[in-house]
């Protein structure tokens, strides 16, 4: 057995109170949904039919009276931001597609009524739709601007003659695409175009816009295509929409940020058009925060599948010559899965912290530029690497879960196939860590502004200056950052939450000032050059911004492994969140050793310890499996695969005693009694 032979006791209970965290209570509540008939859509069926199911599914959602909670006191809510989409992400037990053409309902076009509409607008639209009675898209993406919102190509050019806004898709790039609900059950849009009144272009804005009739046919004007099927999701009824020359009344702009008078006044209470414009997408940004954590939930979905089929699934001998040996007893077994469920943890975790700032930022506690901006990169970060993790999580998953796992009643193909496009929507992965980049460097050049080389290295610190030593080939031969924290080369100095903390964020620190560096002169030179010398950094770019996303995560999952570090009757809880934190910690820098190498981070006979703690971890976690996966609180209505609930692999385990018994019979008949008293004997 390659599992630790004395395993912690770990109460799977208390796991789960500080993985489902301040908003509990909402996100299991979430879970019930499952109980309800109409919310689990069949896992085979022509798309009519998956389409309908989700939409049942939906309907029931709205019907629950859950889809208030986020809404003003005023108008029956509870103004709880951030615990409807804690219960709402866990809808993807159900169904991703439930989870996706749910979140375009009320996250998004209920969402944008509400965060971008007024008090009147709010009375007509806001409830009917957050009770699933008014069926709505969100008309963003363009066929020919998909990330690129500022440069939308549809048009609403106000008349005041008739004090309406006609709204025209010009050439077909400028067709909506890609748009939930839009196929077959949506009876309006919020479409985003460019206003132009008094032949001024204002910027993207939103309007109200109905696209169907009582009849369910398209509105006059109203062109609608069914995008047909797709690579998943099947249950979300995905289309284009484009406008010739439709016509709503002014009070169809969505105003907040932007009103038009009469007689085609503009006024914005937010004079800078860029800040206006970024003020009105940062309203939005629920949608990424519900991705994070949906991404997350089906995570944890895949990794409770295949470890608990890896705990029943036996396969080839090995020290006894008849007895085969359970998956998760090999050691690759544990190193394809284990790292990936304290990546998991470290998510999850992560995913607290963001919606404690998204909370806070919504309910108006602190509605501040810094917490909008902060909110706004952390969203984008853990959105883009959060449904990176679950596609690598899902695919590992289903191959440690071999044929078994490809078989489509065992859910994780379909989970796969269903979360594949959360890369690309609410922002393309990519353009996301974009964003998350510049932001470091616009804090990076905001810190240093006007600071000699000396101020430089005094407000860094001795810290990051040593680092420049190492960095520049200065410090002593041999020296690196990890062995003056930790001389020694055991496992315990490996581990160090201090030199783990150090590695990452000296990482992070040495790339965003090699761009600072390397992208300084851009500000002399001709908009060309600069945008040619940003394409020239843009993967290193990237590739600082998923290091930073990496600290934010670490960090959070440190500070929660500190949760129980005075409570002496959680011991084993806090030893095995350690245990968490130090090969998420190892398996990030291992990820990157070649850096920490080239950069004198680590030394070589540093960086060959780094493999064999990770292998270590993982088989004692791999002790604990059962325990670590049965925090994340799912039951087999919520998983629904027939190889995690045993049923597959006794039914295995069964097929291959019938073999060796049929073997026996035929070269040496053995009395059954003889072999039946042997299976006893070995349990």
């Amino acid at each position: 057995m390659n599992r630790t032979k004395t395993p912690l006791t770990v109460d799977p209970s208390v796991l789960a109170d500080l993985l489902d965290g301040r908003w509990a209570s909402e996100r299991r509540r979430g879970r019930t949904l499952v109980e309800h008939p109409d919310t689990v859509p069949p896992i085979t069926g022509d798309l009519d039919e998956m389409r309908e199911a989700t939409l049942r599914g939906v309907r029931a959602l709205g019907e629950s009276g859950s889809t208030l909670r986020s809404l003003p006191t005023e108008l029956g809510g509870e103004n709880d931001h951030a615990g409807y989409v804690a219960a709402f992400e866990e809808s993807v037990t159900a169904s991703p597609s439930l989870q996706i053409k749910a979140g375009v309902q009320y996250g998004l076009f209920g969402g944008a009524i509400q965060h971008l509409g007024n008090a009147e607008q709010h009375a007509q639209w806001l409830l009917p739709a957050q009770r699933g009675e008014l069926l709505g898209c969100f008309a963003m993406t363009e066929i020919g601007h998909g990330s690129d919102v500022a440069s939308l190509g549809t048009i609403a050019v106000y008349d005041p003659a008739a004090e309406e806004f006609v709204i025209t898709t010009p050439f077909r790039a400028a067709t909506k695409e890609y748009i939930g609900n839009a196929a077959a059950h949506g009876r309006a849009a919020v479409v985003f175009a460019q206003l132009i009144t008094a032949g001024v272009d204002h910027g993207v804005h939103a309007f109200f816009v109905p696209i169907r009739t009582e009849d369910g046919e398209p509105m006059p004007g109203v062109s609608i295509e069914d995008d047909g099927r797709k690579g998943g999701l099947l249950g979300v009824d995905n289309g284009r929409l484009a406008f010739a020359d439709v016509r709503v009344p002014r009070t169809h702009l969505l105003d907040r940020y932007g009103a038009v008078a009469p007689d085609g006044t503009y006024s914005s209470p937010i004079d800078s058009p860029g800040r206006r414009f970024f003020t009105m997408l940062g309203t939005l940004v629920q949608g990424r925060v519900s991705l994070d954590g949906a991404a997350v939930v089906a995570a944890k979905l895949g990794l409770d599948i295949a470890v608990r089929y890896g705990l029943e699934r036996r396969q080839f001998t090995g020290a006894d010559d008849t007895e085969e040996v359970v998956l998760m007893d090999y050691q690759q077994h544990q190193r394809r899965l284990m790292p990936l469920l304290a990546e998991t943890y470290a998510n999850a975790i992560a995913h607290e912290v963001l919606l404690a700032s998204f909370q806070r930022v919504f309910s108006g506690e602190d509605d501040s530029d810094e917490a909008r901006q902060l909110l706004e990169t952390q969203a984008a970060g853990f959105k883009a690497t959060s449904t990176w993790d679950a596609l690598d999580v899902l695919q590992e998953c289903r191959e440690a879960c071999g044929g078994a796992g490809f078989m489509t009643e065992n859910r994780l193909t379909g989970l796969r196939a269903d979360l594949d496009v959360y890369v690309t929507f609410e922002g393309d992965n990519t353009v996301l860590l974009q964003l998350v980049g510049k932001r470091l460097l616009g804090d990076y050049a905001a810190e240093f502004k006007n600071i000699d080389v000396g101020g430089v290295a005094r407000f860094i610190g001795t810290q990051a200056a040593e680092h420049s030593l190492y960095r520049s080939g200065l410090a002593n031969v041999g020296r690196t950052i990890g062995e003056v924290l930790t001389p020694g080369l055991t496992e315990r100095r490996i581990r160090s939450g201090r030199l783990q903390e150090l590695l990452l964020s000296a990482r992070v620190d040495t790339m965003v000032a090699e761009l600072a560096s390397n992208l300084r002169p851009a500000s002399k030179l001709p908009k060309e050059e600069a945008a040619a010398l940003l394409n020239e950094n843009q993967h290193e770019l990237i590739e600082a911004a998923k290091a930073y996303v990496e600290l934010l995560k670490w960090q959070a999952l440190n500070t929660a492994m500190h949760t129980f570090d005075d409570d002496p009757r959680r011991a084993d809880e806090a030893k095995a969140l350690r245990r968490i934190r130090d090969l998420y910690g190892l398996t990030l820098i291992e990820r990157s050793i070649g850096w920490h190498i080239m950069y004198g981070r680590l030394s070589m006979n540093r960086a060959r310890q780094v493999g064999p703690a990770i292998n270590r971890l993982c088989a004692k976690l791999a002790g604990n499996a059962a325990d670590l996966v049965a925090a994340f609180g799912y039951g087999p209505e919520h998983r629904r695969a027939t190889i995690a609930e045993g049923v597959e692999a006794r039914r295995q385990t069964e097929a291959r005693e019938h073999y060796r018994r049929a073997r026996a019979q035929a070269d040496h008949p053995v009395d059954e009694k003889v072999l039946h008293r042997e299976r006893t004997r070995k349990g």
